[in-house]
């Protein structure tokens, strides 16, 4: 973390005021969040910004919540103790945040303003074009960075009352199972026809709700994947973590199991995993991921799972073998399926009318279906035992 950039409210307020109408021709309307780059003074910052319209779920987009949590844990960095020009093991790299407005009127719903990271993000997690050491390297910086976060204090760094201390996946499956349902009840604008149910969300339900892992309580992410994730321009390391809007006080195999999840069902194409062109390919087929579980070390283009999860245990401190890793691989998938199905609401209604958000909502059938494969290939069913 720098020093702070010497920005004044009023002055961030007024260049918002004259600059809306271009702000929303050169918006980027994303699956979650509405966000824009912002040039003021010369210097560049990235606004990000509550979607319009009413919201299926009343929690959902809290840009408020976004700042206040990466408020905090930039100020933990900043108690840390700095090596040259590298943060502490204990630090978590954030983007440094500068103003939250939640008056209606400036841009119509509230934003907050936050430093623009300039590095690499990959959106193919195979990182085909760095060598493979490098993958490695930046592939166990994410670990890394994952465990930090997961060792902070939440109480110690002023996020009291950010999140109940627990029963996470109780209280989690009771939201989604709420969530699920209004969602699938929204029609469409244009066809009347409803969005539908998730398929087989009540017998997974009942699954989960008998195989709860042992309750832990840390900051959760809640969307923590290589692609919101910041590396250096040229080194292996995090330099960032964005898109927090999902975050809360939870458990942190969630947070785990979501940045391994490309890891959790077989890699149908072992011979060809390496190849660039594997990942359209993939897409073609229908898949959601290219998957890269079942793979050697050899086979894999980046470390297998079996050595990332050994990697964050002993950094995070915790248990190896994770006990109960299948209901945290499926629950990833499961919980995908909601969020999937809540694009589709949103598409639905009109409010994320981009060809990617139609595309990716349409899939919650085929996330839903991932989790089913996760359980089934751990217990041959997924019917309950009631």
């Amino acid at each position: 973390m720098g020093n702070p950039i010497p920005l004044t409210f009023s002055s961030i307020e007024s260049e918002c005021r004259l600059l809306s109408g271009v702000l929303k021709l050169r918006s980027k309307a994303l699956v979650f969040m509405f966000f824009w780059y912002l040039s003021l003074s010369g210097k560049h910052y990235v606004l990000r910004k509550k979607p319009p319209g009413q919201l299926v779920s009343a929690t959902a987009h809290a840009v408020e919540r976004e700042y206040r949590i990466l408020l905090a844990i930039g100020k933990h960095n900043q108690a840390a103790p700095i090596y040259g020009n590298m943060l502490h093991p204990d630090a978590v790299p954030v983007p440094e945040v500068y103003c939250l407005c939640e008056d209606n009127s400036v841009l119509g719903t509230p934003f907050y303003i936050m430093e623009f990271l300039k590095g690499r993000i990959f959106s193919d997690v195979r990182m085909l074009m760095l060598p493979k050491e490098e993958r490695a390297a930046c592939w166990f910086a994410a670990i890394k960075t994952l465990a930090a976060m997961h060792r902070i204090n939440p109480t110690a760094i002023g996020l009291d009352g950010y999140g109940k201390l627990a029963n996470f996946y109780q209280r989690q499956l009771k939201s989604l199972g709420g969530v699920s349902v209004a969602q699938g009840k929204v029609k469409d604008k244009k066809t009347g026809k409803p969005v539908g149910p998730i398929p087989s969300f009540e017998d997974m339900a009942k699954w989960f709700a008998q195989n709860l892992p042992k309750d832990k309580n840390t900051i959760c992410h809640g969307d923590y994947k290589i692609d919101n994730i910041v590396f250096h321009p040229t080194e292996p390391r995090v330099i960032g973590i964005l898109d927090w809007e999902l975050s809360t006080l939870g458990h942190p195999l969630s947070d785990l199991a979501n940045l391994l999840q490309p890891f959790s069902l077989p890699c149908s194409t072992p011979s060809k995993v390496s190849d660039p062109d594997e990942l359209e390919r993939s897409r073609q087929r229908g898949d959601f991921w290219l998957m890269l579980g079942n793979l050697t070390p050899a086979q894999s283009p980046v470390p297998v799972k079996e050595e990332l999860l050994k990697e964050y245990c002993e950094a995070a401190r915790c248990e190896y073998p994770i006990p109960n890793w299948t209901f945290c691989e499926a629950w990833a998938w499961f919980r995908l399926a909601v969020i999937a199905q809540g694009i589709a609401a949103r598409s639905a209604a009109g409010q994320a009318s981009s060809a990617k958000a139609k595309e990716y909502g349409s899939m919650f059938p085929i996330v839903a279906d991932g989790a089913l494969k996760i359980i089934k290939a751990s217990t041959g069913a997924v019917k309950a035992k009631l």
